[in-house]
């Protein structure tokens, strides 16, 4: 994740050296405006957003956008008509108007890209609406996805193409919303795009009008039911073909659409559903079933690398294997499916089902969906071959800053929350040894807190709670700390001495060390010096490689 634009698959760019916002990290002061957009002060928590109604017209040749907002919300704790209502809307874009229930005009001023609303009276449980009246020249990404903004583009036949990407950096970069992750809209979003009749336009979830209005332009309107992130909400406009399907998944038929370029239709069609197919199966079975029935899944060509906009996952992968044609793994597992649709889907489960109240634990976003790739390996091509790919990954570990930072400032942790928290989750599972208890959490995550907003501590007490084991020192030493626990071990007279360094108080994270025609052997390692009788073999489980391959620690033998 960039200082300005998260994106989901930034720890590429730390495995390939191009890595440079998290060096920064340690250093870093907030600003006032960091707590704006970051904690849920006065001017946020009376109110709680219940829909969006969000339309905007693009001009391509000025890099221009004009639309409004309307926003349906809640109140939800006393407001006597002396509380303002914050809205966040960043320059350059300006705010024209807004109107309250249609009626009336409301007075309004702005810090910056904060814009303070000046509402009447309301009562606690009321269903109001405020449309905003917006326009003005947009921030543009200059590197999408990394930088994040509003997308002016081509296609390679130098036709126009647009677009947003605007994870981390905020929504509010092209549209005026409450930009906080806690506050999805309960009852979905509209999102309405008047463009040029020569283009089609894409959003989220399903279109329920297209409208030709015999001036040169058309109006295309989406409409999702369930609740989504602001950052989710995007538009794709260009020159677009659609193909479909019905996919036979664990809740029925799910409407399954990709819109690609036009010249990009034939290989689509052989490519694609291979690779969503074997998502959703592999995903529903893990994770169970894909979140979003009732909006169905959209894989729409992007002219970035990819992210995972609910319900209309962008893609721009070039229709490669691997990463644009790499092995993320290094080992040859990485290379035999497209990375970009299997994570960026796997986004669907950790990211958008469920979702972080605050950006700084984005690790259970990105953790989990790096995981997810581990798993996809591990159902298509087997067990080993997964714990081959995980292990593989680990080479993109920096240890250069804690997963998690400071809360209520927006800010985002270290790109380890992919790799590390793919390989916390790889150590955790292995020392369960019950495969089916541990997809019994993942399924179980997904069902408990559908369609939740959440916090790391609400993920952390369910984990422990359904295992039956308490992991609290194990996830506070791999996401709160940038330590290598150190697991020593040595062999005197048919037993094993072994303990934890280099950790917090209290890791124990057990140890399972399993060999065909071997009985298992399992030790959970404190800070103390242990030690158990070893069985007949068991002396060949214990060796380095051998237990490195399969948890994320530092393994010494004592001499």
């Amino acid at each position: 994740m960039m200082k300005n634009s998260t994106h989901c698959i930034l720890f590429l760019i730390i495995l390939f050296g191009n890595f440079t916002a998290f060096a920064q990290i340690k250093a870093r002061t907030y600003s006032l405006a960091d707590t704006l957009r970051g904690s849920l002060n006065a001017e946020r928590t009376w109110w709680d957003v219940q829909r969006y109604e969000l339309a905007f017209k693009p001009d391509y040749i000025n890099k221009t956008i004009a639309g409004a907002n309307e926003i349906m919300y809640k109140v939800v704790k006393a407001n006597d008509g002396k509380t303002r209502m914050q809205i966040d809307l960043q320059e350059p874009l300006i705010i024209d108007s807004i109107w309250y229930n249609g009626k009336l005009k409301l007075t309004f001023e702005h810090v910056g890209s904060v814009w303070y609303a000046h509402v009447p009276a309301q009562k606690i449980t009321a269903l109001n609406r405020v449309k905003i009246f917006y326009h003005g020249s947009v921030h543009q990404a200059k590197r999408a996805p990394w930088d994040g903004g509003f997308i002016f583009t081509t296609d390679s036949l130098s036709r126009p193409w647009m677009t947003v990407a605007c994870q981390g950096l905020g929504a509010s970069v092209w549209y005026p919303n409450k930009d906080h992750q806690s506050d999805e809209p309960d009852l979905g979003a509209s999102l309405t795009m008047t463009i040029p009749d020569t283009l089609v336009g894409v959003g989220n979830g399903r279109l329920v009008l297209k409208k030709n209005n015999n001036d040169g332009t058309v109006t295309y309107k989406y409409n999702v039911q369930n609740a989504i992130s602001n950052y989710c909400i995007i538009p794709y406009i260009g020159n677009y073909v659609n193909f479909k399907e019905e996919y036979p998944g664990e809740k029925g038929k799910l409407d399954v659409n990709y819109w690609v370029l036009d010249y990009n239709l034939n290989k689509a069609k052989t490519y694609m559903p291979d690779q969503v197919h074997k998502m959703l199966k592999s995903f529903e079975h893990w994770f169970g079933p894909y979140p979003f029935y009732e909006d169905g899944y959209q894989l729409i060509d992007a002219s970035h690398t990819g992210m995972e906009h609910q319900s209309a996952v962008s893609y721009g992968n070039k229709y490669k294997f691997g990463y644009l044609g790499r092995d993320m793994s290094g080992n040859g597992w990485g290379i035999k499916w497209d990375f970009i649709i299997i994570h960026e889907s796997g986004h669907e489960w950790f990211g958008n089902n469920i979702t972080t109240k605050d950006l700084a634990d984005m690790w259970v976003h990105e953790g989990f969906t790096n995981y997810s790739e581990t798993l996809f390996v591990d159902y298509i091509f087997g067990k080993q071959a997964g714990n081959e790919y995980n292990y593989g990954i680990r080479k993109g570990i920096r240890n250069d800053s804690p997963i998690i930072p400071a809360y209520g400032v927006n800010a985002q942790g270290s790109g380890d929350m992919y790799p590390k928290g793919g390989n916390m989750l790889h150590a955790i599972r292995h020392s369960m040894n019950n495969d089916e208890l541990f997809r019994s959490i993942l399924r179980g995550l997904n069902k408990t807190f559908y369609h939740q907003t959440v916090t790391t501590v609400q993920i952390e007490n369910y984990f422990s709670k359904t295992a039956g084991y308490n992991y609290a020192k194990v996830l506070d030493q791999y996401l709160r700390t940038t330590q290598v626990p150190v697991f020593e071990y040595y062999i005197k007279n048919g037993e094993v001495f072994y303990r934890y360094t280099n950790c917090v108080t209290g890791f124990n994270l057990p140890l399972v060390l399993k060999k065909e025609d071997v009985k298992t052997l399992k030790i959970v390692p404190s800070g103390e010096w242990k030690h158990s009788k070893l069985l007949s073999g068991q002396n060949a489980l214990l060796t380095e490689a051998a237990i490195e391959s399969m948890y994320y620690l530092d393994v010494k033998t004592k001499k």
